[in-house]
């Protein structure tokens, strides 16, 4: 899903990545409790630049994922996935990766040249593709509610708006592995150190390799 919003979009078959993946051990039923094990999938298959981010999605990396984001290019990140494949706080017993490709920022004022307002939602403004524009001003921290990621789960038809503290707080808490897993008699490849070491607080800022100057 990060590959096809890379550009020009990387167009591998899943089951190329799973091979790769299996391959290098890094997995062995198709699950990745490592974020640098992905961080060097994606780097192989895709043809990417990879940037593994740690201590989570706060300062000092919220401004770096907010404009690697507002730049157009794709997060990775492992969270708690609920059953309505938003973020939830379960201690990594419902881990999953999703791809954020997108954010939502609520901002004061109207934006200046290089954006046009939403036809059909007023107040809402989108880049001119092709245009330059001046980065949007990023909301404070502490602001509740103004910062929304676009993003997206594999079982998932459709991308959804998260709230960005509630994929930071479960970005977070990713610290154990299943008891349901533990207990399924299935062979799983968990990194040193376990989901905490392999998960909580990383995440993944995908770029094409051209634009690694």
């Amino acid at each position: 899903m990060a590959g096809t919003l890379l550009s020009p979009p990387g167009s591998v078959p899943l089951a190329r990545l799973v091979q790769v993946a299996m391959e290098r051990g890094y997995t062995a039923q198709g699950e990745m409790f490592s974020v640098a094990d992905m961080g060097r999938l994606a780097q192989e298959t895709l043809g990417c630049q990879v940037e593994l981010l740690c201590g989570g999605l706060g300062s000092p990396n919220r401004a770096r994922v907010l404009q690697h984001l507002v730049t157009g290019h794709p997060l990775l990140l492992p969270y708690d996935e609920d059953f309505n494949h938003e973020p939830c706080q379960r201690k990594g017993h419902k881990a999953h990766w999703a791809v954020s490709a997108g954010v939502l920022l609520g901002v004061h004022d109207i934006p200046c040249s290089g954006y046009l307002e939403d036809p059909e939602l007023p107040g809402l403004f989108h880049p001119v593709p092709g245009t330059p524009c001046q980065p949007p001003s990023l909301p404070e921290e502490d602001s509740p509610g103004t910062v929304f990621l676009l993003s997206k789960q594999g079982k998932s038809w459709h991308y959804q708006l998260w709230d960005y503290s509630q994929v930071h707080d479960s970005n977070l808490q990713l610290t154990d592995f299943s008891p349901s897993r533990a207990t399924d008699g299935r062979m799983y490849v968990v990194p040193a150190g376990g989901v905490r070491a392999g998960l909580c607080g990383q995440a993944l800022l995908l770029r094409p390799q051209e634009l690694s100057h």
